[in-house]
């Protein structure tokens, strides 16, 4: 049977310090083992506005998911604020063992806190594939938005990054689950914990589900460890072939 074990960190991230916040990612998993480690969005500085200070202009944070990648023989996924041809972006790297990656850049930007009037939105949707599952990334605004990651039988699972602050943590909780029970996918939504620059309050509530809304997560310390089989989720779509009804559409970006 095909499973993957993923591993993510509640982390409280440290505002505009890569080097620290890489430090406490090596010491939270040093000792973990999984398929892919996974880390919130923005994660080497905080979901931070001034991007023309924090973002990386020679592709530090990438570097360092590729060296943690091949020391754990194994992927990492995050995003970080990236510039690139004069514009940023909040990319999702997803990182495989041997260093080589894809990359997903945020679509929709969070205009409540002016990220679209300084990030670049992307206009791909992205999967990929790794150890014979789909995988399709998002990052945390574009939870809000079901078309965008409507499930048309292309993908096994969807990993949501982000920067959630509690005062709205309620519709991150309900969201997350509504998009894998809606899509039949296996989910990892992980956020953030801790206050971050602008003095927004995180909490733990990082969540996996499978597709019929039970949680599946075990949790230590800061680390939540989940496992995938890929034969249960066919056997579970199988059983329940809600995604055959599905309505057909075009999604124009």
């Amino acid at each position: 049977m095909s499973t993957l074990k993923i591993a993510g960190i509640n982390l409280d991230i440290t505002w505009k310090n890569k080097e620290q916040n890489f430090r406490k990612i090596e010491n939270a998993f040093s000792s973990t083992e999984a398929a892919i480690f996974l880390l919130p969005e923005m994660f080497s500085t905080g979901f931070c506005m001034e991007a023309d200070e924090v973002a990386d202009r020679h592709l530090e944070t990438l570097y360092w998911m590729q060296s943690f990648a091949k020391s754990k023989n194994s992927a990492v996924a995050g995003s970080a604020s990236v510039e690139e041809n004069g514009k940023f972006y909040n990319r999702f790297y997803f990182v495989f063992p041997d260093g080589s990656f894809e990359h997903y850049d945020k679509r929709h930007l969070f205009s409540y806190s002016g990220e679209d009037k300084i990030y670049t939105a992307g206009t791909e949707r992205k999967i990929i594939e790794y150890k014979g599952f789909k995988i399709l990334l998002q990052v945390c605004f574009d939870l809000r938005f079901p078309v965008f990651s409507r499930n048309q039988d292309d993908y096994d699972a969807v990993l949501y990054i982000a920067n959630w602050p509690n005062s709205r943590v309620e519709a991150w909780k309900s969201l997350l689950k509504a998009r894998s029970i809606e899509n039949q996918a296996f989910l990892f939504g992980l956020n953030r914990i801790g206050i971050d620059g602008y003095k927004l309050d995180y909490k733990e509530s990082s969540l996996v589900y499978f597709p019929d809304g039970r949680e599946i997560s075990d949790r230590e310390n800061n680390v939540i460890i989940a496992e995938w089989n890929l034969e249960e989720l066919k056997e579970f779509r199988s059983k329940f072939p809600f995604l055959n009804e599905r309505d057909g559409f075009e999604i124009i970006t």
